[in-house]
């Protein structure tokens, strides 16, 4: 199998919260290398990464996402209270389609496909045409956080509940290479502890201001004490419990289907609702999509 330069790729962007923002890593490493990305499959944060990798948007959606903080993040939360979900995700939705803008699949330059899972009949569900952010929000509808999408009249979750690591719908692309980013990976002592905080320069004063502005066009309602300062112990431990589910489930299916290449990321790198360390898990996935690949360009300067 070619390892030239340009080589083209099949890349597989798995679920993982908050450390789905190393898939941002991961593809700049990519760009930078001179791999073509020519198919993305992905499910809960891989899908939003890689559908807005797909509309030509990740700078804006990266320059926007450095700069936000727990106070922007806990400010996008629609708080539902249903016995679905704590969180409607309208909010978050509509801020991301004010930013990245309102796209049709079918109208995207790399083909793409979101996982979701179908709650009532417990399959997967892809999803390759109609609403870009439909399927994204489809396929993030994180049990018990997010409230299910309803889509064609179908209640669907998050697709990392039965697929973490969407290999299969790159099985029928003409691609050279196939590469999945397990967010799952094994537990590393190394990364329980956040990186050092960073002085602040100007540029990202400047853009964490910007983002202020534009999350407050929204006229979101002010947080009171009682909901900034809400016991989440409980959802804790169902998020790590739904963690080391999708760690036993990849681990299967990636073994059933093993593509060419499986960057990993460890289950422990930061927390599940941590987008705050945005840059510190874009820089994990650059970091890491290295140490992974970094044989695959010395085999191809040998041939």
């Amino acid at each position: 199998m070619t390892t030239q330069k340009g080589a083209t790729i099949s890349l597989v962007l798995g679920s993982g919260g908050a450390r789905g923002l190393a898939h941002i890593g991961v593809i700049r490493w990519l760009e930078e290398h001179d791999f073509r990305i020519a198919s993305i499959a992905g499910c809960s944060m891989g899908a939003l990464v890689g559908g807005i990798y797909a509309a030509g948007r990740l700078d804006e959606f990266e320059q926007w996402i450095r700069a936000i903080t727990k106070v922007h993040m806990v400010t996008l939360l629609d708080i539902a209270w249903k016995k679905t979900g704590l969180v409607k995700g309208d909010r978050i939705i509509n801020a991301l389609i004010e930013l990245i803008g309102d796209q049709m699949i079918e109208d995207l330059t790399i083909s793409y496909t979101a996982v979701a899972s179908d709650i009532k009949h417990g399959k997967e569900v892809w999803i390759n045409s109609g609403r870009l952010f439909d399927a994204i929000r489809a396929s993030m509808s994180l049990p018990l956080f997010f409230t299910p999408f309803t889509r064609n009249g179908v209640d669907l979750i998050d697709g990392g509940v039965l697929n973490p690591v969407p290999i299969a719908p790159t099985f029928s692309d003409t691609t050279e290479l196939t590469i999945a980013v397990n967010l799952g990976g094994p537990v590393e002592d190394t990364v329980t502890q956040r990186s050092a905080p960073r002085q602040p320069s100007n540029d990202s004063h400047h853009i964490g201001e910007m983002v202020s502005r534009f999350i407050n066009r929204f006229h979101l309602p002010k947080m009171d004490k009682d909901r900034g300062s809400r016991d989440w112990g409980a959802y804790d431990i169902a998020s790590q419990a739904f963690d080391a589910m999708q760690e036993t489930i990849a681990r299967q299916k990636l073994a059933a289907y093993p593509p060419d290449h499986i960057i990993e990321i460890a289950r422990n790198a930061c927390g599940t609702l941590e987008f705050d360390r945005a840059a510190e898990m874009i820089e994990l996935g650059y970091r890491k999509a290295g140490e992974h690949l970094d044989h695959v360009i010395d085999t191809a300067r040998k041939q």
